[in-house]
């Protein structure tokens, strides 16, 4: 038996033309899941899809902004068309900023927590609720941070938002698990990508490899075990509710 083999099933990857997203709906592809890229920056977009076609998967590209429920819901009825389905929901949009918290302005505060946090209970909202309401089952992986569970500096907006993540993944799981639509989240620790690459001066860099263990940043497709598992219907049957960390063991490290 194959644990990992996602092939038939239909996996919603928003904010899948970014690094990490990217190389996590590539993993999908890869294991015979039929991917929905959703994004608004249709070249970074079509990029991925050719990376999931060149690995023998199916995939095509849905352009949405993912803190607006009407473009989820159009995601949601184009994708029942093309496929008929939604079994899997990766929600990996990112917004970070250095502002210092005293600087801190409220529309940045908005706009951070919009794209991190709003899009994940829409995203929950829509696409969930068709999870459910199809009585199949079904995987909603939520991309939080190592920053949700380590006071870091410099990403206070950032780190709030995360650590909200993690609240709703737990209580998401709960309200669905009578439906057997299993919710979790992936917390990376520290992947150079467009977000966070103005935050890495040698300094920071520095002082983040004296708090990781392994000693170096991870490469995106480190995660793509993980995405992967927790898809997965028969690797990780058993498994909700769970905060599962890839980050070279640093918040092992610093808790």
């Amino acid at each position: 038996m194959n644990l990992f083999d996602l092939t038939g099933k239909t996996a919603i990857v928003i904010g899948g033309n970014s690094t990490l997203g990217g190389a996590m709906a590539v993993a999908l592809g890869g294991h015979g899941a039929n991917v929905a890229i959703v994004g608004r920056n249709q070249e970074k977009s079509e990029i991925v899809k050719q990376s999931i076609l060149e690995v023998g998967g199916k995939a095509e590209i849905f352009s949405a902004d993912a803190t607006l429920a009407e473009d989820l819901q159009k995601v949601l009825a184009d994708v029942l068309a093309w496929t008929g389905r939604v079994d899997i929901l990766m929600n990996c949009p990112g917004k970070n900023s250095p502002t210092p918290f005293f600087d801190l302005k409220m529309e940045e505060w908005d706009s951070i927590m919009d794209v991190n946090l709003k899009s994940v209970v829409l995203a929950s909202q829509v696409f969930g609720k068709h999870m459910v309401d199809k009585g199949e089952g079904g995987s909603i992986i939520n991309i939080s941070s190592a920053s949700s569970q380590v006071p870091l500096s410099r990403v206070f907006t950032y780190s709030a938002s995360k650590a909200a993540v993690n609240s709703v993944t737990k209580f998401l799981a709960r309200e669905f698990a009578p439906a057997n639509v299993r919710v979790n989240a992936i917390i990376p620790g520290f992947f150079p990508a467009e977000q966070n690459r103005k935050l890495l001066t040698p300094e920071r860099t520095a002082s983040i490899m004296g708090h990781t263990p392994m000693n170096r940043f991870g490469e995106a497709e480190e995660l793509q075990g993980a995405a992967v598992f927790l898809a997965s219907d028969k690797a990780s049957s058993f498994v909700t509710g769970s905060l599962l960390t890839v980050d070279g063991g640093f918040t092992a490290m610093t808790i």
